[in-house]
């Protein structure tokens, strides 16, 4: 898990530079669609992102070939998780 996060800010950084993802936050990318959600890394502690980043790594492997963080998941399924965090 920690070599895809590593791998992901790193590509992150180079292409979001001037981006709209604030301090203290990443880029997601949700869905068949790919929509992306701007989340604190503070979830990065949360048990049930870590699960989501655990079924990221099974599914893409360590490596994304556009350089982003891609989770398994339906995008209306993480809006209400990351609402759920937010609350706790």
């Amino acid at each position: 898990m920690k070599q895809i996060l590593q791998q992901s800010f790193r590509n992150q950084q180079r292409a979001t530079a001037s981006a709209d993802v604030p301090k203290g936050h990443f880029a997601v990318y949700v869905g068949e669609m790919e929509k992306r959600f701007v989340v604190p890394i503070c979830y990065l502690h949360h048990p049930s992102f870590q699960t989501l980043l655990h079924k990221a790594e099974e599914e893409y492997g360590f490596e994304h070939p556009r350089g982003m963080l891609r989770v398994p998941c339906d995008e209306d399924d993480f809006a209400t998780l990351t609402s759920q965090m937010s609350g706790s």
